[in-house]
């Protein structure tokens, strides 16, 4: 089977393309990857090379022997979807956790996001946690990034106040969002910071720069950032009004809601204001 006939391949070619849609993705903006399952390596097999082993600028034993499929450093967004052999790569992990090689893609050259260190360090904690965890993405989410001008870089005001301006949000995301301060980005620190957070939530925001997200799969991963930026959008348009909230989901509420939807909401969100 070619590459970009299997199905991950066409369902990570959308992922991105609905993120390009949706305005996340400027110029060369964002990175997203993929765990690729056995059964879909062996399906494509025949089309890998063998290419020159590199450095992956981090340690990840947990990761020995895997493949990926990710973004190309400087690739556009918004090239994806006509052009996936030259914006997107597969790379194979060694056995001892420190180098990758390109099998597949990056025809023109170049290499794999420059934020492949925090996104393989990021799947090595959510592998951990459940192998059903496969898809990494980073977005440059408008309103989720202003909103990090005007709140505490808090994971429990930014929790609270993205649950209030949507009653699916608490469901989506029960166990919060994390919020990490401003840093470098394709550094190690900012690796290691949002690995902190991805072992409690499925979301990381990057104060004044963009949001990190973990999912089972790309529906869920890219619904679960879909979701917090448009509760970010509607908070956005309420503070812009400039009065204030007249009424809002109290923690009560959020209470009564956890029981409909067995989801267990902590404690720590849903403080009296």
């Amino acid at each position: 089977m070619r590459v970009t006939e299997a199905e991950f391949v066409k369902k990570f070619i959308k992922t991105a393309d609905d993120g390009w849609i949706l305005g996340w993705h400027e110029r060369n903006g964002g990175n997203l990857s993929y765990r690729i399952k056995p059964d879909d390596v062996s399906a494509v097999k025949e089309n890998l090379k063998e290419g020159e082993w590199r450095d992956a600028g981090t340690y990840v034993p947990g990761l020995k022997g895997e493949f990926f499929l990710v973004t190309g450093s400087g690739k556009f967004f918004k090239n994806v979807k006509e052009d996936p052999e030259d914006t997107l790569s597969i790379i194979e992990i060694d056995d001892t956790g420190k180098r990758y090689r390109i099998v597949w893609g990056l025809v023109n050259g170049g290499r794999p996001t420059s934020e492949l260190p925090t996104h393989l360090m990021n799947h090595e904690v959510k592998k951990a946690i459940n192998d059903k965890y496969r898809v990494i993405y980073h977005a440059h989410t408008t309103n989720l990034i202003a909103l990090t001008f005007v709140l505490p870089l808090e994971d429990e005001v930014f929790t609270r106040e993205l649950w209030e301006m949507a009653t699916e949000c608490p469901v989506v995301f029960p166990d919060g969002v994390g919020v990490v301060p401003w840093m470098v980005p394709g550094g190690y620190e900012i690796a290691v910071k949002t690995c902190e957070l991805m072992k409690k939530y499925d979301l990381a925001i990057w104060a004044h720069h963009g949001t990190f997200a973990a999912g089972f799969d790309f529906d869920l991963t890219f619904g679960l950032m879909h979701t917090a930026e448009k509760a970010a959008e509607i908070l956005v348009k309420v503070l812009s009004m400039g009065m204030g909230k007249k009424q809002t989901v109290e923690p009560e509420d959020f209470k009564k809601l956890s029981k409909v939807f067995s989801v267990d909401l902590p404690e720590r969100f849903l403080y009296e204001k």
